[in-house]
């Protein structure tokens, strides 16, 4: 009994420490050179001037001045007028109001002020009281379990910030350094669920097995539709920033089996505790046995998973898709876009990585636990 105890409160353990590691591990850009000189502060916004701004349509361009008061930083307290550029993009541009408050950005020299620029709104407190919610609504309602869940929320973010994209700023291979990220939080997280045993031992080598085929098909898929990976938002100003060793296409391969994985994962677990729950009723079923009932669990999640990742990819793009039909671009033309061409490799190449971790991980889930459960009969 203690043993199995240590094996379903080491995870625990283990997640609480690399989560203290990862918040004291630097990430090696603290010290941005874009960042040198200028303080960074949150500010009131007591007063604003609209008669810079030219309206052209929908276009709205000029500036807008602000009067701001700063509210922490070396010039706590006093009060600048704040510039906001506005470049005629609705995506791009904000506009503030007084009582608003904003993060801004000052220049200066000594003790003066040369000039202040409004960054955006401050939304710090609105998130983090979102997070509060979430977290007290997981723990009302899930226990132990959602405490749990959130370690693995957490531990993704940090692995994710402090460790995945450092390595891929310093131009490592995105492919391999995803693999074994992925796998990494792919044990952890499924640790959280089962523990050290032999059901996590299953969960994780049909999960893998799956991110596997998800990553050399997606390989294989990226350079035959000759996708470039600066498809991916933002990735272009990657290049002009100083980065120009990244490699972005393999990046946009990693991205598929990366963005793919959580639903592998969550379809791994529960084939695993389907056939756990049907080895703990028969012990003595035998192992094809049992691999055959996960395979007919995973054919009935399979379905709606699949489904689960088009609407999760294709979300973002209704504005886009909207657009397509406005201007009555021809069907064909549309699925020719490279960039619809490369969020069809994401829907279904990660819809292949579902549909082999259903088989492989009846299979690991039916040798693994069958063996266990005879084990314990002879015992």
């Amino acid at each position: 009994m203690k043993k199995g105890k240590l094996r379903y409160y080491a995870p625990v353990a283990v997640c609480l420490l690399l989560i203290v590691f990862l918040l004291l591990l630097p990430t090696g850009h603290e010290d941005a050179i874009q960042y040198k000189e200028a303080e960074r502060c949150i500010a009131k916004v007591t007063e604003v001037d609209n008669s810079a701004i030219m309206d052209t349509g929908l276009v709205r361009s000029g500036e807008q001045r602000c009067t701001v008061t700063f509210l922490n930083g070396m010039f706590k307290g006093k009060t600048a007028i704040a510039i906001n550029l506005l470049q005629g993009s609705l995506e791009q541009d904000k506009l503030f109001s007084e009582g608003d408050t904003a993060q801004v950005v000052i220049s200066y020299n000594d003790d003066t002020i040369n000039r202040v620029s409004m960054i955006d709104h401050f939304r710090v407190p609105g998130e983090l009281l979102l997070a509060g919610i979430f977290i007290l609504f997981l723990v009302i309602f899930a226990g132990r379990t959602g405490v749990r869940a959130i370690l693995s929320f957490v531990l993704t973010i940090l692995v994710i910030w402090k460790v995945l994209v450092p390595l891929y700023l310093g131009g490592y291979n995105p492919i391999w350094i995803g693999l074994a990220i992925n796998l990494l939080l792919t044990t952890l997280i499924i640790a959280l669920v089962y523990g050290f045993d032999k059901r996590c031992a299953a969960a994780v080598s049909g999960s893998f097995l799956g991110i596997l085929v998800t990553c050399i098909l997606g390989v294989i898929f990226t350079d035959l539709f000759k996708i470039h990976g600066a498809v991916m938002a933002y990735s272009e100003s990657l290049l002009y920033a100083g980065y120009q060793h990244l490699n972005l296409t393999q990046i946009f391969m990693a991205s598929i089996f990366l963005g793919s994985s959580g639903a592998v994962m969550d379809l791994s677990v529960d084939i695993t505790s389907a056939v756990y729950e049907v080895v703990e009723k028969k012990p003595d079923i035998r192992p094809w046995e049992a691999v055959k009932s996960g395979i007919n669990i995973g054919r009935a999640a399979m379905g709606t998973m699949t489904t689960t990742l088009l609407l999760a990819y294709s979300g973002g793009y209704i504005a886009l898709l909207m657009v397509f039909m406005a201007q009555g671009t021809p069907t064909e033309h549309i699925f020719n876009y490279k960039y619809v061409a490369g969020e069809i490799i994401h829907t279904v190449i990660g819809s292949f990585g579902l549909v082999s971790v259903a088989p492989f991980t009846a299979m690991c889930a039916g040798l693994l636990l069958t063996k266990k459960a005879k084990n314990r009969k002879l015992q």
